[in-house]
């Protein structure tokens, strides 16, 4: 079950965009709160069965725009979504080319502080300021190679 802070911050995200935090949008809020990794469509169905289909879609896409929810896109026809990496933590995904599943990941520590450090480096050279990276490492599952 979600914590109560992160349905406050997403209720603000939604006022801030004149929209209202209802009872299907809380539901989808956990139902990726609960999941291991992002989920399409379908799988959010799966979870939280009394939404209709056309609901869920029509709710993502406002939560969306919110910044409550990020879109995952990978190989397949299916977008997945997750909670905004700021309401849960920070993280990166393993996307298969075949099967298009997505699969959260961290990395340690002072690996993810050289990770970041390398990048910015990289951002600088080009004239860039970054404020947060996301990796996403394409390549085949394990059920696939």
């Amino acid at each position: 079950m979600t914590d109560a802070p992160t349905h406050d911050v997403a209720a603000k995200r939604l006022r801030s965009i004149g929209q209202r935090y209802t009872r299907g949008r809380r539901a989808l809020v956990d139902a990726l709160d609960g999941a291991e990794n992002p989920l399409t469509v379908e799988q959010v169905r799966e979870v939280e069965s009394s939404l209709p289909q056309s609901s869920i879609y029509r709710n993502l896409a406002v939560l969306e725009e919110a910044a409550v929810v990020r879109r995952i896109t990978s190989s397949d026809e299916f977008a997945r979504f997750e909670l905004a990496e700021d309401l849960t933590e920070h993280h990166h995904h393993l996307i298969c080319s075949d099967c298009g599943s997505v699969v959260d990941f961290t990395l340690p520590g002072e690996v993810e502080s050289l990770v970041d450090g390398a990048l910015i480096s990289a951002a600088r050279r080009l004239g860039f300021t970054g404020d947060h990276h996301r990796l996403d490492l394409v390549g085949l599952c394990s059920n696939c190679s």
